[in-house]
């Protein structure tokens, strides 16, 4: 197969058949489906293309986030990440993506107030939750209640009713701080705080988790502006796993509720909202500055995992990560220092300036710090990717909206390549070979 590319399109020949092919360039992009016109015969499938963890595939267009991985740059609908962290909060932050503009202060206060006003969950919602085992890990029973939901809330169904999306957006952004503090509440056996409308988005989340026999919780003004600022650096990222894995279950037209279920549930996995809390298990494995060396030797011989550095999308230094490590610092200041600070400072140095590390563009990214603030801050790690979750929460229903709103979007149903068995005749028990499994549970059978 011969490609060349010719201005806005690309000329393939099949070398097999000699016959030539053109496939339109849009956007920096191909059609793939450009590609099913490849084939030999008029009974043959066409011409497929493999890429496991959509390493190069783009599911959708989208106007709401952009990356440029190569030089560490991050906006939200056309706002650099840093202007937002600095000028922004976190709800402002949340209409930007779902509305796409900035608002007025007329209509901030007006979504403040709507979003305020749906932070309480129905009474039911305490039983189901009670439900869950005492030691239950928080973000687990976080992705049991955000699905449950959608039995509360039957109109939520009506995806294709703008009035009825936009009421889901309040209900979901104003009542999972709730349940994320609900969660750990259960876990820690602590009797539930109900919301405080009188305080900001981070400080009535602040409340709800470590409110104990005060009248009124009074949150860290440091502390509820640190947490502010990490929800909005969460608050979307593209079509990382946990996005992607929502558009494809809204992809059904399941109401927003089921979708944002399957983006907690992905975001549940290590690989993905638990990493900041292999930072800090691999910073605790290390114990102390000095071992440092030995520790960067063992990553290089294969033996260890250099965490919180390196990214999918970033081949530069994440813009997140910058931010963050400047929190780190204002929080440390009202905590107490982190003896693990100092090693993960040293372990930063080390890395930028060892050539192993730099070669392979593994700059720090956003989990590097993000762990260490949110120990600092008295959260458990297992509250870590329900943080996230929190944070990421108004992305995901920008990016829900969008693909419910996008006419060239289908039922997701990637393709695969089989290689299993060809056609092959069934056959009765009595005349199958007996394997070596059927050996060992009659000799079970016989004990």
């Amino acid at each position: 197969m011969t490609v060349t590319e010719t201005g806005n399109s690309l000329t393939i020949v099949d070398n097999r058949t000699g016959k030539s092919y053109e496939v339109p360039i849009e956007n920096g992009s191909i059609n793939t489906m450009e590609l099913r016109k490849i084939k030999v015969s008029e009974e043959d499938f066409g011409l497929l293309g493999y890429d496991p963890g959509y390493l190069n595939t783009a599911s959708c267009k989208s106007r709401i986030t952009y990356i440029d991985g190569d030089k560490g740059i991050l906006r939200y609908r056309g706002y650099p990440i840093e202007q937002l962290a600095e000028k922004s909060t976190f709800l402002e932050t949340a209409y930007l993506l779902i509305k796409g503009e900035l608002p007025d202060k007329e209509r901030l206060a007006v979504w403040t107030y709507n979003i305020r006003h749906h932070t309480m969950t129905h009474n039911n919602i305490v039983k189901f939750m009670d439900g869950f085992r005492y030691d239950a890990h928080p973000m687990g029973i976080l992705v049991g209640t955000v699905g449950a939901l959608s039995t509360f809330y039957r109109d939520a169904k009506d995806i294709r009713n703008e009035d009825s999306r936009k009421l889901q957006v309040r209900r979901l952004i104003g009542k999972i701080p709730t349940l994320a503090a609900m969660s750990f509440r259960h876990s820690m056996g602590f009797p539930y705080v109900m919301p405080d409308n009188d305080l900001s988005y981070a400080g009535n989340f602040l409340s709800m988790m470590f409110k104990m026999t005060e009248l009124r919780y009074k949150p860290n003004p440091v502390l509820e502006r640190a947490l502010d600022v990490l929800f909005i650096l969460h608050a979307d990222h593209e079509q990382n796993c946990s996005t992607s894995s929502l558009r494809a279950v809204a992809s059904s037209g399941v109401d927003p509720f089921s979708a944002i279920a399957a983006g907690c549930a992905a975001l549940y996995g290590p690989l993905h909202g638990g990493a900041n809390e292999a930072v800090i298990r691999m910073l605790m494995k290390i114990g102390s500055i000095d071992k440092i060396p030995e520790f960067i030797q063992s990553v290089k011989d294969g033996d260890g995992r250099l965490m919180g550095f390196g990214h999918r999308v970033y081949k530069n230094y994440d813009p997140r990560a910058k931010i963050i490590k400047d929190i780190a610092f204002e929080v440390f200041e009202e905590t107490g220092r982190n003896p693990m600070l100092d090693i993960a400072l040293e372990l930063e140095r080390i890395a930028l300036e060892d050539d192993y590390f730099v070669s392979r563009k593994l700059y720090p990214n956003v989990d590097f710090y993000s762990g260490l603030i949110y120990q600092a801050m008295g959260f458990p790690m297992d509250m870590f990717p329900v943080l996230f979750a929190i944070g990421r929460i108004p992305g995901w229903l920008a990016q829900w909206i969008e693909h419910v709103k996008d006419d060239e979007q289908k039922i997701a149903r990637p393709r695969q390549i089989y290689l299993g068995e060809d056609e092959r005749q069934f056959i009765a028990m009595a005349d199958r070979p007996k394997t070596r499994l059927d050996e060992q549970m009659a000799g079970i059978c016989r004990l």
